[in-house]
């Protein structure tokens, strides 16, 4: 279960559980217990661009794999397919409350707010769902929501904004049916009306984890069925009379994952797997980037209904589309696998030493010994990283993307040592002659503890580095902006992220850029 929240808590007592526990989940059986009630009516739409948004809820996307998924697989095969990791407490429980916020917002815990499945703290008004958002900047857009989880209308979570809904009890009735009703009355909107977007969710695959567990046959099942449900929709759209003229965008994604055994809400890898399957205009096929992250798929719908999100929405997110031009993440090539670390499975690949073209690492005043991924800078994954130790909030890595910058002094000091963790990052040269100031931008995750130090350093034309910022509190995975003066005769400067600690905290560096002006 999800760690003391009130979802699906008595499931083994209702009708859903007992009909997963009967045996396979067919399409059949699925589709015939489909209701009868008539679709909702919707406004006609008014854009050539559509989107369609399907929720899957606790899929883990390694089991997709493992499944037939013969739609899930075609769309993977010719669209964007990125997997990434979730947060963890004490950001937020890896369980449906703040994964659909998440997903719906486009921003992180710590901006929407919802810890858990109580949804205490939620901050729609400052940070609403992309159709709440949609309703207000495109509202002559047809929007439309389905959801069996009740939570997801009633806290104004993804049905909010929509001008027609199909809200449906999974936990009072069961989750099949109403997986089926969803499915075919979407279908019939898809077929019969003209939306321009739609969330369809559906919920029986969290049941099944939770009640079997994500290694089960039933597991598989269900995700199955709910492929098919995906393949009735693409055939829909398909079969519209106006398809030729139309450009539509189909985006997958789920909330969160699932122990081997069943449940979610901790921190496990398990827990906190999640992806986002984007096919559509302008999204490359079969493109696997390392960089998408949960955040990116309501930036991706206002993409592709050629929106540009304001800066004061605050957006986490990205389109899926849209690959970062962070340097550390060209190193995936050269990751390897562990080498004293022994809570990371071998044939994880995610750390280096190899700096970047450009970049160094100076490691002269280092102490000797320690763990070999950790000792000095290194270049790391989110599941690699995360995996040393969990609950010490390398979890909350959260705006990081792909491959980043570490300076880890705990873990260093997991084995024998001597002296102190002191290592220096290195920015290759930038040219500023005839500027008057220059800015780095990066985002930085940063933890104090005790006597340790992180220094920012700027070099002007190669000489003698000087402190320009230094962090002396904890930094949550934040951006950040640096502005400096160009000093006369200046022509290049270089920066350095200092870091020394001995048995401390850590910091991570990501999304490095320079510019001047």
């Amino acid at each position: 279960m999800s760690r003391g929240m009130s979802r699906r808590s008595v499931l083994a007592g209702t009708a859903a559980a007992a009909a997963v526990a009967t045996g396979p989940l067919t399409a059949t059986a699925a589709r015939a217990a489909t209701t009868a009630a008539a679709a909702p009516t919707l406004p006609n739409g008014t854009s050539l661009d559509k989107v369609l948004v399907i929720g899957m809820d606790g899929v883990r996307h390694d089991r997709i794999a493992a499944a037939k998924a013969p739609n899930l697989k075609s769309l993977t095969a010719n669209g964007t397919y990125g997997t990434s990791l979730l947060y963890a407490n004490p950001m937020a429980a890896t369980s449906s409350g703040p994964g659909w916020s998440t997903i719906s917002t486009g921003v992180w815990p710590d901006k929407h707010g919802v810890k858990d499945n109580s949804f205490t703290g939620k901050n729609y008004t400052a940070y609403p769902g992309f159709l709440a958002r949609l309703a207000q900047v495109r509202p002559e857009l047809s929007t439309y929501a389905a959801v069996d989880w009740k939570p997801l209308d009633t806290q104004g979570t993804v049905t909010a904004g929509a001008d027609a809904k199909l809200v449906l009890d999974g936990d009072a009735d069961g989750y099949i049916g109403h997986d089926a009703t969803i499915a075919a009355q979407s279908e019939s909107i898809l077929r019969n009306q003209n939306p321009d977007v739609l969330f369809v969710y559906f919920g029986q695959s969290d049941i099944v984890g939770h009640n079997q567990g994500a290694r089960s046959q039933a597991y598989l099942d269900v995700i199955d069925v709910q492929d098919g449900y995906v393949g009735r929709l693409l055939a829909a759209i398909k079969d519209r009379p106006s398809y030729a003229s139309e450009r539509w965008t189909v985006v997958v994604a789920t909330d969160h994952g699932h122990l081997d055994a069943g449940g979610h809400g901790g921190s496990a890898i398990e827990e906190r797997r999640t992806f986002v399957l984007a096919q559509g205009p302008g999204i490359a096929a079969g493109a696997r980037p390392i960089d998408t992250r949960l955040v990116d798929v309501a930036a991706t719908v206002f993409k592709q209904l050629g929106i540009a999100p304001e800066a004061s929405w605050g957006l986490d997110g990205k389109p899926v589309q849209e690959r970062s031009t962070d340097p550390f993440d060209a190193l995936q090539s050269s990751l390897s696998g562990r080498v004293d670390e022994r809570g990371i499975p071998a044939g994880v690949l995610g750390f280096t030493h190899s700096a970047p073209s450009g970049w160094s690492v100076i490691n002269s005043a280092m102490g000797t010994g320690g763990t070999t991924e950790w000792r000095g800078w290194s270049f790391a994954t989110d599941e690699f990283w995360s995996r040393t130790q969990r609950d010490q909030s390398r979890e909350l890595n959260v705006r990081a993307r792909g491959v980043f910058a570490v300076a880890d002094s705990d873990e260093w000091a997991d084995k024998s040592f001597s002296g102190t963790y002191d290592s220096t990052l290195v920015t290759p040269a930038y040219a500023v002659g005839g500027k008057a100031t220059v800015k780095l931008d990066f985002t930085t995750f940063y933890r104090q503890e005790g006597s340790q130090s992180a220094r920012i350093l700027a070099s002007w034309n190669g000489g003698t580095p000087v402190a320009v910022a230094s962090y002396t509190s904890d930094v949550i995975s934040q951006p950040q902006s640096l502005s400096l003066h160009v000093p006369a005769g200046a022509t290049s400067v270089s920066f350095r992220f200092h870091y020394t600690g001995s048995n401390n905290w850590y910091w991570v560096v990501d999304g490095v850029k320079i510019s001047s002006s």
